[in-house]
């Protein structure tokens, strides 16, 4: 009963991360490019970025909090070969979430309360590339958790 919650629980928040990652990059971006000139777009991802990301740190810390959990019962040395690559491109994610998250992140939104939107949108491109790296590397975990026996 409590390895299918921790899977649960696991799932649920890996659904709520690369979701909201594929939602964000390849449906709100292009729109927001589409209907929306650069100082009326940066604030607008400021603002989305700032309720997205926190529950986003929620899922990421869950994620990594539930794969621990099945993992270790399991022990490192018997656990399948995709259990240890959904370990270690998870901390990848992670990694990239957090540089995100405190490093990107208050930078765009303090450009976009002063007004900068060249350094801005510089900052929300190098988002992007961030989160696409992110969504590949989900795929590979999802490759790996499909593998995994």
């Amino acid at each position: 009963m409590i390895r299918q919650l921790l899977l649960l629980l696991h799932l649920l928040g890996a659904i709520a991360w690369l979701g909201g990652m594929f939602f964000a990059y390849f449906c709100l971006r292009p729109a927001a490019a589409e209907v929306l000139s650069p100082p009326e777009r940066l604030p607008l991802w400021a603002a989305t970025f700032a309720r997205f990301l926190p529950y986003m740190a929620v899922a990421v810390l869950l994620i990594l909090a539930t794969g621990l959990a099945m993992l270790l019962p399991a022990g490192f040395p018997a656990a399948p070969l995709g259990w240890h690559v959904m370990l270690a491109v998870g901390v990848a994610m992670a990694a990239v979430f957090a540089y995100i998250y405190l490093g990107l992140f208050p930078k765009l939104r303090a450009h976009c309360a002063a007004s900068a939107w060249a350094p801005a949108a510089q900052v929300l491109n190098r988002i992007r590339q961030l989160v696409a790296l992110n969504l590949a590397l989900g795929l590979l975990v999802v490759l790996a958790a499909v593998s995994a026996r």
